[in-house]
């Protein structure tokens, strides 16, 4: 369900913004349009939804339009042309005092990159200011702070000062300030840049921590790409003002929409965004429990493989067999044409289907056959080869298949 739907929005900084718009539709671009107007091309065409309990990431460089477009959605700056709709109501629309009042109600005020926390009020008196406005009873308003301020790792500090507090620290009460008041949507504007990087992985992970028991709506905008990455559901990357991509992040890397996008992404740790189902492929051929060692054998020599994988009557893994003690077992045993034995099964390993390619490669280490992968329920989906792993990490557009050298051992 789309919590925030925007159509056709654009912000025009300056007079008479129908100049620039008559511009743009010529095709002009955003500098050109400044040259020969003096107007600015803050957001032009903006076009997207955010689904309820997503974290949908604002990416671009400086002067992309990322910031402006997020404070557009809960009219901190005016739109000049477009729809903003929040749960169906297009706030564009609304009277001043609709808007403060849907504010109120929808919205959990912003997390700025200067953590904008009042510096005469404790860290109590920060979180419960936003309850404050909103009238709750003092009672009321001091618990659920407390509350919040335990859930983001701030117990024990409810009477310090903010300047008695580390960076880390004050961007939580930014953070629990927002928590507070309860509303549906959170806007984070640069929220952890302005920390170290150890205090800002902390708090990119409080963040997933919080959002996987609170489910909140996140607008969150940044520049920082492996940021964009690891919190982003999805991610819209920015240039000019326009929305040049919107998609998850392996989406982004593995079919980026044009050269700007392909250079931006260029340096990211591919290990750390794309999935085992990323780069898994189909397993040629699967050997059931109740086949014979002749019947894997046929299969084995029909695919030319030297292993197999073999599930039960539910497809969930067993493990895989070698067709070189398949074949010696089948030349010494006089009941060869029965069941496969159990000792022939090897165990196999595996990744689940979420699992990150480093973590793959961990696994890919201990193991001279590939690699099962499978779903919550150890069902085999998927197959992951060392030579498909080599092509992620390198950016091929064309993993190695089946095909290639290292299918003569695949397990399938």
């Amino acid at each position: 369900m789309s919590k925030i739907v925007v159509k056709d929005l654009y912000k025009i900084f300056g007079n008479r913004p129908d100049r620039a718009f008559e511009l743009l539709e010529q095709g002009y671009s955003k500098e050109e349009v400044q040259k020969k107007t003096g107007l600015v091309v803050g957001v032009q065409q903006a076009e997207f939804s955010v689904e309820q309990g997503e974290i949908f990431v604002l990416m671009g460089l400086s002067g992309s339009g990322k910031s402006t477009l997020q404070r557009l959605l809960n009219r901190l700056i005016e739109p000049t042309k477009g729809t903003i709709e929040i749960d169906g109501t297009d706030i564009a629309k609304l009277s001043k005092q609709d808007l403060i009042d849907f504010r109120k109600e929808k919205f959990s005020g912003m997390v700025f990159q200067n953590f904008a926390i009042l510096p005469h009020r404790t860290v109590l008196g920060n979180v419960e200011f936003g309850l404050e406005l909103q009238h709750v009873e003092k009672e009321t308003r001091q618990a659920k702070a407390a509350e919040v301020i335990k859930q983001v790792g701030l117990q024990g500090f409810e009477d310090h000062y903010p300047a008695q507090l580390s960076g880390g620290m004050q961007q939580r009460v930014g953070l629990a300030r927002a928590l507070a008041v309860e509303a549906d949507v959170m806007l984070m504007d640069e929220a952890f840049s302005a920390l170290d990087p150890l205090i800002r992985r902390d708090m990119q992970d409080e963040l997933l921590e919080l959002q996987s028991k609170l489910k909140k709506t996140i607008v969150f905008v940044t520049h920082d790409l492996d940021e964009a990455f690891k919190l982003g559901d999805r991610i819209a990357i920015m240039k000019d003002g326009k929305i040049v991509q919107i998609g998850e992040a392996e989406e982004i890397i593995s079919e980026p929409a044009d050269q700007y996008v392909r250079e931006f992404v260029e340096g990211i740790n591919r290990s750390e965004v794309l999935t085992a189902e990323s780069i898994m492929q189909k397993p040629k051929e699967t050997a059931k429990h109740g086949d014979g060692p002749k019947t894997i054998l046929h299969k084995l020599k029909k695919q030319g493989l030297s292993s197999m994988f073999v599930l039960d009557q539910d497809r969930k893994l067993l493990g895989y067999v070698k067709a070189e003690e398949l074949s010696d077992y089948v030349k010494g045993s006089e009941k060869a044409d029965k069941k496969i034995p159990r000792e022939v099964i090897h165990e196999a390993q595996t990744v689940n289907l979420e699992d990150n390619l480093s973590e793959v490669i961990d696994v890919s280490a201990a193991t001279d056959q590939p690699i099962a992968v499978t779903d919550e329920e150890q069902r085999l989906k998927g197959i992951i080869v060392k030579g498909a792993i080599i092509a992620a990490l390198s950016g091929s557009d064309s993993p190695q298949s089946n095909n290639e050298p290292h299918s003569e051992v695949e397990v399938s």
